[in-house]
């Protein structure tokens, strides 16, 4: 049999300490009327109801309330940003939306105010950009604070795969990072790009684009889902089913309801009233309803 060394066994125990608590999916609960978290392997509580509210762990840390403002906890439950903010939103990419005054900025994991509020609504940051609202118009900052879109839209979503959605007017199209219009708007709606794809609704039906504002799949559907991992849901005479990239109907529409596929399995649902299943790519139904 090995040895284990004490050098060997504090190394272990070192390791164990730092990724036990990082690794834990924790997740917000109300308790008579206070909210704490609990440990989703376990269900048992990990951090006790005390705050006001509380919300998701994203990038280790979740904002809570407490006597009326908002900071911050660690997954220790160690409050690591001072409740002060009117509101605040997670992490993403490093920093926080928070409100004071009635204006929008943003902190970083410190607790410092890295984009002073001054913006009336903002955004989690994607790929290096966050979506702000000012006078009524939506545009874009980076992540020093600085204007890199001048606000003009009606409305816009944030970026994805390089492109985001825009609408002028009553139409909707695509910018790039620069506020360059690289498709422009004509669309009744429109969603993020996904696997190169975009859904778009045109002339009250749902087809895809490709980032050359191309129809490479017609508008034929209902209603149509984002691509992930080669498959879109789109919805024809009422129910669900899935598209390839190629338009190609490969899961015929039998469903009441169906969400995208992960990690190679959909949940679906074959009844209005019924149980959530689960099928794989070739149709067959792995859990039953």
């Amino acid at each position: 049999m090995r040895k284990i060394t004490p050098f060997l066994l504090l190394v272990f125990l070192l390791f164990a300490s730092c990724t036990s608590n990082s690794d834990k999916m924790l997740y917000p609960v109300e308790i008579k009327g206070k909210w704490g978290y609990i440990d989703n392997e376990t269900g048992e509580i990990a951090i006790k109801p005390q705050f006001e509210y509380a919300g998701e762990f994203k990038e280790e840390l979740a904002y809570i309330k407490l006597d009326g403002y908002f900071g911050f906890i660690n997954k220790n439950g160690k409050i690591v940003i001072e409740p002060q903010f009117d509101r605040a939103g997670w992490f993403q990419e490093g920093l926080a939306r928070i409100e004071l005054g009635g204006k929008y900025g943003f902190i970083d994991k410190t607790g410092k105010i890295a984009i002073r509020p001054q913006f009336d609504l903002v955004w989690d940051f994607h790929e290096g950009l966050a979506r702000i609202q000012l006078d009524g118009k939506y545009g874009f900052i980076d992540k020093n604070g600085n204007v890199v879109i001048k606000p003009q839209f009606e409305e816009a979503w944030w970026f994805e795969e390089g492109l985001a959605e825009i609408k002028l007017g009553d139409k909707w199209g695509y910018i790039d990072k620069s506020g360059k219009m690289v498709v422009n708007p004509q669309f009744e709606e429109a969603g993020s790009f996904q696997e190169g794809l975009a859904r778009i609704k045109l002339d009250g039906y749902f087809g895809f684009i490709n980032k050359n504002g191309k129809i490479v799949i017609e508008p034929l559907f209902y209603d149509a889902g984002g691509f992930q991992e080669g498959r879109a849901r789109i919805q024809l005479g009422g129910k669900w089913g899935y598209i390839n990239k190629n338009g190609k109907i490969v899961i015929n529409p039998q469903f009441y309801e169906a969400e995208d596929f992960h990690e190679g399995l959909a949940r679906i649902k074959l009844e209005r009233s019924g149980e959530w299943g689960y099928i794989d790519k070739n149709e067959k139904i792995v859990t039953k309803p």
